[in-house]
């Protein structure tokens, strides 16, 4: 995932967006990260991704988190919405087709 890709696709939050939060911000809990323009708290599939972020800040270097590429990240948000995982708000990004 590079870093203007979007971490969360249903508030159009950039990887890019969150490390800066991270940085400036310095939150004290993972849950803290919602406050970035609402990261997390549409459908969910990207809170573990966040946490692995706030993890990664917290050890030093916010951008050593594991993420898969974006075109991945996209194609399994998708199927986690059609397993009823979550359910993306209005004007998010529509899930990835499972083609």
């Amino acid at each position: 995932m590079q870093p203007d890709d979007e971490l969360c696709l249903c508030f159009h939050v950039t990887q890019r967006k969150v490390a800066n939060y991270i940085r400036i911000e310095k939150p004290r809990r993972v849950a803290q990260l919602s406050e970035c323009y609402g990261a997390g708290t549409g459908c969910g599939w990207c809170r573990p991704f966040l946490e692995r972020m706030f993890t990664a800040a917290q050890e030093g270097d916010a951008g050593s988190a594991e993420l898969p590429d974006s075109a991945k990240y996209a194609h399994d948000r998708g199927d986690y919405v059609r397993a009823g995982g979550g359910t993306p708000p209005p004007g998010a990004t529509p899930p990835a087709s499972n083609e």
